[in-house]
């Protein structure tokens, strides 16, 4: 009986010690170089995951491979995993500072993690190994500008360009440094109404300061109107403060003297960033004449590649009932937000929109119809420094005096900023 026990135990116990043999990773045994090569193909077509596993079987029996090491760093930040990826370069990094690829990638890596500093302390120890390098330099600029050390970066893209003054990928780089650290920027614009009847021209000028600031932009406003043989004054200022990531505000506060303008207009709008690149917006405009008219309205905004869309509602309550009026907008951007082409269609009559239509004696009379197409071209010029616009307006009104019957209006505007810092 009991050697039969000791039989049994003595096969449980060689079956245990065997089982860990096979649990173990089978090791790689194969080409590395094709199988480095098929596993580039499959991470190029989306399949990252068969990639990574072969990329980690091919490691199993060459570790100090580090083109396949540092690749498959790449796939992880290619993945989000950007802790997995700066663990295989730090492996890489312990053995190997000699080769500049990896450099590039493990910076790169630092950079899409949204970790700037670690970045910019690796661009320090990779131009040790590769003294002025065009792409290290360019890296550290990147980390500098993440940093907001745009100074710091504008002056490490001038030693590119000192060693290269053609690199057009530093030349582009600097006109957008120059861009960021021009926060003020001074403009003017005028425009003209022409009417088909009743109207003569009526002008708008309009000279503006413009201070970006941490907190958010601040843009004063002087407004010169000529209409109805007069000439009226207005002081605008607009903040953009911003409250949280994604939330930020509008708060306007205008006054004047002139009937031209309402004594006190104020404004005050909230907007906030949604997923799949919507904004919403809800807010509140006021004109005070002799009497206060309220202006509710909101904006519901999206942005879809290079094009973006907004419609905006406009709810006027007034002695003659409450306006219902909107517009849709569309831009279509190019290089950047300073150069796109816009068109907006407009239905209904609101004194935000009509605002230079209306005065003291007409403001009450907001139920009216009305409908607009304005299109609009802006761009700026090479160094961004330089920003113009052309508009031209056609709207059908409902005449306030007589209504039932209407006039046309011919809208042309042209405006001027230039920046500096």
């Amino acid at each position: 009986m009991i050697p039969k026990i000791g039989i049994k135990l003595t096969f449980v116990i060689a079956f245990l010690f065997s089982f860990p043999m096979f649990g173990q990773e089978q090791k790689y045994n194969g080409d590395p170089d094709s199988s480095f090569e098929r596993a580039r193909e499959l991470a190029f077509n989306k399949q990252r995951k068969q990639a990574q596993d072969t990329l980690l079987s091919i490691l199993t029996k060459y570790p100090n491979y580090h083109e396949i090491r540092s690749f498959l760093a790449t796939t992880y930040s290619w993945d989000g995993e950007y802790k997995k990826a700066r663990k295989e370069f730090a492996t890489i990094f312990e053995k190997d500072t000699k080769n500049k690829s990896i450099w590039e990638a493990g910076i790169k890596n630092e950079l899409w993690g949204d970790m700037p500093y670690p970045a910019l302390e690796m661009t320090t120890e990779a131009l040790k190994n590769f003294p002025n390098d065009p792409e290290i330099l360019y890296l550290k600029a990147s980390a500098q500008e993440k940093t907001n050390n745009q100074l710091e970066a504008l002056n490490t893209i001038e030693l590119i360009l000192t060693q290269n003054p053609n690199d057009q990928k530093a030349k582009d780089y600097k006109i957008s440094l120059n861009n960021a650290l021009s926060q003020n920027a001074i403009g003017i614009t005028s425009s003209v109404d022409i009417y088909s009847d009743v109207f003569d021209p009526m002008q708008y000028y309009a000279l503006t300061y413009r201070r970006q600031t941490k907190y958010g932009s601040i843009i004063g406003r002087v407004n010169f109107n000529r209409r109805f043989n007069e000439n009226g004054l207005q002081y605008e200022v607009d903040l953009y403060p911003k409250i949280a990531k994604g939330l930020y505000a509008y708060v306007n506060i205008g006054l004047s003297k002139s009937f031209l303008f309402p004594d006190v207009r104020y404004g005050l709008e909230i907007y906030k960033s949604l997923p799949k690149s919507f904004e919403v917006s809800i807010g509140l405009r006021s004109l005070k004449y002799s009497t206060t008219t309220n202006i509710y309205t909101g904006s519901l905004g999206w942005y879809t590649g290079n094009s973006y869309l907004a419609f905006r509602p406009y709810i006027t309550p007034g002695e003659t009932g409450t306006s219902k009026s909107g517009t849709f907008t569309y831009r279509k951007y190019r290089s950047d937000a300073d150069n796109y082409l816009g068109v907006s269609l407009s239905v209904g009559f609101s004194p935000e929109i009509n605002q230079f239509n209306i005065n003291e004696d007409t403001a009450k009379f907001v139920d009216l119809k009305s409908q607009r197409i304005n299109l609009g071209y802006y761009f700026t010029s090479t160094n961004k420094q330089n920003a113009w616009g052309t508009q031209f307006g056609v709207s059908h009104q409902e005449i306030i005096f007589d209504q039932g019957n209407y006039f046309w209006i011919y809208s042309v505007a042209l405006s001027w900023e230039l920046k500096f810092k």
